[in-house]
């Protein structure tokens, strides 16, 4: 009976995975094809001044509360998604914590331009494609989960949180290999701070044409 239970359960981890994956493909696409575009892009406020400066901060800071809240949602779904349904924590108050904080990341990462256009750009773009991988696995943890699961949806809404649902329930067993990948996986944010300035430097000598501005 044990043995079918943990088959039971790595079955199910091999069926999510699939979206796992496709979730990293899908941020890995999105700030290649964002961070090429914008080689040839220039925020409308010039380098150096405070704007194009508090607007750059501002984007670490964002980088970090998205790294921060990934790691967060880690420690409570702990490779649980598709075993049972987690309500604790970053979970009670929206269905995708990971993808919250991950567009709050890459939010942080448009910001890095000195453009506000930059910061709406980014999370439009990664929330639109994380969009489309909720839908499936919404799908696939409807058949797998069942009625607990349609509760919870019912509940909770499925992106922007509702802080007033906040509970701080159970964070279950710590897996630390999923917190280490985590935590690297979010560091691929941070390699947008020397990009910019690197990008920067070279518009500044020439080296990079400048096609478009962004207010």
């Amino acid at each position: 009976m044990v043995d079918e239970v943990k088959v039971q359960a790595d079955n199910q981890n091999e069926g999510l995975g699939g979206y796992q994956h496709m979730r990293r493909i899908v941020l890995a696409v999105l700030i290649v094809v964002l961070f090429c575009a914008l080689l040839f892009g220039q925020s409308s406020f010039p380098p150096d001044t405070p704007v194009h400066e508090s607007i750059e901060m501002f984007g670490v800071l964002l980088i970090f509360l998205g790294i921060v809240g990934r790691l967060w949602s880690t420690l409570y779904i702990g490779g649980r998604k598709s075993a049972e349904v987690v309500t604790g924590g970053p979970y009670s108050i929206t269905r995708n914590p990971l993808y919250v904080f991950s567009t709050v990341a890459a939010a942080g990462v448009g910001a890095q331009i000195g453009s506000f256009s930059g910061i709406i750009l980014f999370s439009l773009l990664c929330a639109g494609a994380f969009h489309i991988v909720i839908l499936r696995e919404e799908r696939y943890l409807k058949e797998v989960l069942g009625a607990p699961y349609q509760a919870y949806l019912a509940k909770v809404p499925r992106f922007f949180p509702n802080l007033s649902l906040y509970q701080e329930g159970d964070t279950g067993s710590f897996k630390p290999r999923l917190l280490l990948n985590t935590l690297l996986d979010g560091l691929v944010f941070l390699v947008a701070l020397p990009a910019f300035e690197l990008i920067d430097g070279l518009q500044q000598s020439g080296m990079l044409p400048v096609w478009f501005t962004l207010p």
